[in-house]
């Protein structure tokens, strides 16, 4: 995924262009405003930073079950980008990021990794350990010298003792915790709202908020003054998605929790806030959608393209960092190609 790639610009003085190198079924390490072309073609082109351009379009593909699989998309997200430049801005830092194997938690253990924390995730047993041992070896690679090894912990998060084990399973390696993303979500289409069942309405709200609520409540004994936790949420909160209706249901809660919590902790010095991504190409994409959704996905936003996990990155570890957002809590970022949403 760390190709270089030189910048160059375009005869008009207003655009910046970058080079797109079609590489797929690789790790995904190619500048963050590149966007996927056809998988014949070796061939560079340059596409415009702001704008996909109405012939960016996935390959058709589909993943029948969850969670999705970041290995055998096509073509693979990119996570990081050369064009990133740390600055140590989590030296000595312990983050725990649920989810972390794709994705988005994917991107984020790697930035994080790369400014100096030491990063520990959990991933589901039995379905993810490929991607999991991927980013293993990724984390390990990117690793500052003063940073510990880092960890990949097993479990089905929906359950409160699974998510006490897990952070258990922290603190017991590195002492505390300074930073926790609550990351981990599942999504399913569905047109109307009685085709929500109980089991499947239970199964995507454990997963998508009574994770947040037991991660935290565990993570807090060994949180400090200083300390941030990192929620997860979505553009669907703001602006609805009627084929999405428990899991936009439990991205609204997100945003409460986020804004409830950071005024409980914000007299204890932890800061709490969140990340509402758009159409981010992850493994919850094929895994969620029909193959004729998944070639247009991220055309609806001004953008007119999806965005990578390598662009959402960057606002954790700006929410991270205490140098950076000391005087932000409560607060969602939106990287979203552009969607303006208001509340």
């Amino acid at each position: 995924m760390l190709l270089s790639r030189k910048l160059t610009s375009s005869i008009s003085t207003s655009r910046s262009v970058i080079p797109l190198f079609r590489s797929y079924h690789k790790p995904a390490l190619l500048p963050a405003l590149s966007f996927p072309s056809q998988r014949s073609s070796n061939s560079c082109q340059t596409v415009r930073m702001a704008s996909g351009g109405s012939d960016r379009t996935f390959p058709p593909q589909q993943q029948k079950d969850q969670p999705g699989k970041e290995h055998v998309m096509d073509p693979t997200p990119q996570f990081s980008s050369p064009d990133y430049k740390p600055s140590n801005k989590l030296q000595g830092k312990v983050a725990l990021v649920t989810g972390g194997d794709s994705g988005i938690g994917r991107a984020v253990c790697h930035s994080f990794a790369l400014e100096g924390a030491t990063v520990a995730f959990t991933y589901v047993k039995g379905k993810e350990d490929k991607d999991a041992a991927d980013v293993l070896q990724l984390l390990k690679k990117a690793k500052t010298p003063d940073a510990k090894e880092p960890i990949a912990i097993p479990g089905d998060l929906g359950f409160d003792e699974n998510c006490r084990r897990a952070v258990d399973q922290v603190a017991n390696a590195y002492g505390r915790i300074d930073i926790l993303v609550n990351n981990a979500a599942e999504q399913y289409e569905s047109s109307t709202v009685e085709e929500i069942d109980e089991p499947r309405l239970e199964r995507v709200f454990r997963t998508n908020i009574f994770s947040y609520f037991f991660m935290t409540r565990h993570a807090l004994q060994h949180m400090k003054e200083g300390s941030a936790i990192i929620n997860t949420t979505s553009i669907n909160a703001y602006k609805g998605n009627a084929e999405l209706l428990d899991y936009t249901a439990t991205k609204g809660a997100i945003v409460a929790f986020t804004r409830g919590l950071a005024l409980q902790l914000v007299q204890k010095g932890i800061r709490v806030n969140g990340v509402a991504p758009g159409p981010i190409w992850t493994p919850l994409i094929p895994a969620s959608f029909r193959e004729e959704k998944v070639t247009s996905f991220g055309k609806q936003v001004p953008m007119q393209r999806a965005g990578q996990p390598v662009e959402v990155a960057p606002s954790y570890v700006f929410l991270a960092c205490n140098h950076c957002s000391s005087y932000i809590t409560g607060q969602v970022l939106h990287p979203n190609g552009g969607v303006v949403v208001n509340g």
